[in-house]
């Protein structure tokens, strides 16, 4: 791969004026949002482009055939164009997990390239995806700096009672250790949050992939994901914590093979395994009153979460505000009540009115007046964090 201009003058360059240590302070430049948008993959011409503008309303809902994410990128590049958008001056990547080499948002140099290339190990599920848009944009716009922010990154400083795994000294010394993830997704809850600053945060990241993380003084202590975003709660598709003796047992007794065990673990367990139907909970929802594996999948999956809160706050010695975010987080009323109604002993207590009322704010608060406890629902917002890390490290740059 050509080297850019870029990699001439600057090694990957590390955030030393991190948000993390200082989330509560005031920003020292402004961001605004001149488009914001999602995209949906369908290979049938039924996927969603959705945009919407500076004023977070949505000017556009289109039907488009989005394959992989360079169609993505490439549909995303013709808007802008037509949309009379400026040119960028620096292009910004959320990477899952960088390995043990990469742990602070940097500069994407060819160091780095390799470093993501050998990180591919730790997130199957994601990286490949995310490495191929990132060459693609490096070829496509060599001129440009370009940026990686990693959702490992607000996990780093984990105390190590919470963040190493009870394994062989040898193998903790490899890199196999509690990397966390969605970091990116609980940083914006806490810089969202900062008006209160709770003490004890536990931040539950629920949609496709799932983790709860324990917050204390804005700081990461402990997470359910691990080494790979294939741990903890059960999600979508993934079985989440699992009794290695099934995997054992499915590699000695059945013969698996290591792909059909990674379909198992990433694309075939949690709510789609359970259920049988879909790890989708919209459809779960309406399944439920006809369909028993429905409606078990349901009550697993709000059991997990409530457990792992339960943890959470052993974790804190206390908690002081439960947050929901993410798809199922932010959308899902039933869930909220079903995961909060198994915390009655933490005298969480839920406004129902608030609970099923539909929100558009990017803070609410559904607690009930009675609860010791702050339940809020809150907008993740990973592509602002993504954009205050880039701001800050364009500050390395040589003028």
């Amino acid at each position: 791969m050509e080297s850019s201009l870029l990699d001439d003058f600057i090694e990957p360059a590390l955030v030393t004026e991190t948000l993390l240590n200082a989330p509560v302070e005031k920003e020292t430049f402004q961001l605004n949002i001149l488009l914001e948008g999602e995209l949906e993959f369908s290979t049938d011409k039924n996927g969603q482009f959705k945009v919407k503008d500076a004023a977070n309303k949505q000017i556009l809902t289109d039907r488009v055939f989005i394959a992989n994410h360079i169609d993505a990128a490439q549909h995303i590049l013709r808007y802008m164009a037509k949309f009379s958008m400026s040119k960028p001056e620096v292009i910004a990547h959320r990477v899952v997990h960088g390995g043990p080499n990469l742990l602070q948002h940097c500069f994407i140099n060819d160091k780095v390239m390799r470093q993501l290339e050998a990180a591919a190990e730790y997130s199957p599920l994601h990286h490949q995806a995310a490495f191929n848009l990132i060459k693609y944009t490096r070829s496509t716009f060599s001129f440009l700096p370009q940026v990686a922010c990693f959702d490992t990154t607000f996990h780093a400083d984990m105390p190590e009672v919470s963040k190493q795994l009870p394994i062989d000294k040898n193998l903790r010394q490899q890199g196999l250790h509690r990397y966390g993830f969605h970091g990116l997704s609980c940083e914006s809850v806490v810089f969202q949050l900062a008006y209160e600053q709770p003490k004890k945060l536990i931040v539950a990241h629920l949609g496709s992939g799932c983790s709860i993380t324990a917050i204390n003084n804005n700081q990461s202590v402990d997470t359910s994901m691990g080494l790979t975003p294939s741990g903890g709660v059960m999600m979508g598709t993934r079985c989440g914590d699992i009794d290695p003796g099934v995997l054992l047992y499915l590699l000695r007794h059945k013969h698996y093979s290591l792909e059909e065990l990674d379909k198992v673990i990433n694309h075939q367990s949690g709510l789609l395994g359970v259920s049988g139907l879909s790890s989708d909970m919209r459809i779960l929802h309406e399944a439920a009153t006809t369909n028993p594996d429905a409606q078990l999948a349901i009550e697993m999956f709000c059991y997990a979460v409530a457990k792992q809160i339960g943890a959470m706050t052993a974790a804190l010695n206390g908690i002081d505000t439960l947050v929901f975010t993410g798809g199922i987080g932010e959308h899902d009323a039933v869930v909220r009540k079903i995961v909060c109604n198994q915390l009655d002993y933490l005298k969480i207590v839920l406004d129902d009115k608030n609970n099923n009322s539909i929100n558009t704010d990017y803070i609410h608060t559904i607690s009930g007046v009675n609860a010791a406890c702050a339940v809020r629902v809150v907008k993740s917002q990973e592509n602002v964090q993504i954009a205050r890390h880039t701001a800050i490290l364009l500050k390395l740059l040589p003028n």
